[in-house]
């Protein structure tokens, strides 16, 4: 763990939406679903690109914060620590551009994969609460 990812997790509350989201999902099956449809390895200048599920976490966040614009989750995702940690991503890491949600975005729709997707998705954000609402349950 480099310096950064040490400061970037001091930094952040356990209990924080997206850290409750990423610790109770398996995302290994959401991310083979998203890699029927979109696995490239390399962008068209070469790069390695990003991985589906760095893109489709980053459109959650974008949907789970009142529906976001590409622009403004990129800059979210550049900005807010919780964020960053909910993506995987260090402060030396780049984040996708506005232009790169799009086309992913734009890729599983032509797919019709993105409104099964966002069902998952809408999914996912309940997953918190019923947690906690199980746990306060057992507890009583």
């Amino acid at each position: 763990m480099s310096f950064s990812e040490f400061d970037v997790t001091r930094r952040t509350r356990k209990g924080n939406f997206l850290n409750q989201i990423d610790y109770l999902i398996d995302w290994t099956p959401i991310e083979k679903a998203i890699a029927e449809h979109y696995a490239p390895t390399f962008d068209a200048a070469g790069r390695p690109a990003y991985s589906g599920l760095l893109l489709f976490k980053m459109l959650l966040t974008g949907i789970w914060h009142g529906g976001l614009s590409d622009e403004s989750v990129e800059d979210m995702a550049n900005a807010n620590l919780h964020v960053m940690r909910f993506l995987g991503l260090s402060l030396e890491d780049d984040v996708p551009d506005h232009s790169v949600l799009s086309r992913f975005r734009t890729r599983l729709t032509q797919a019709h994969a993105w409104h099964i997707l966002q069902a998952m998705a809408y999914n996912l954000k309940r997953l918190p609460r019923l947690y906690v609402n199980r746990q306060i349950q057992l507890q009583s």
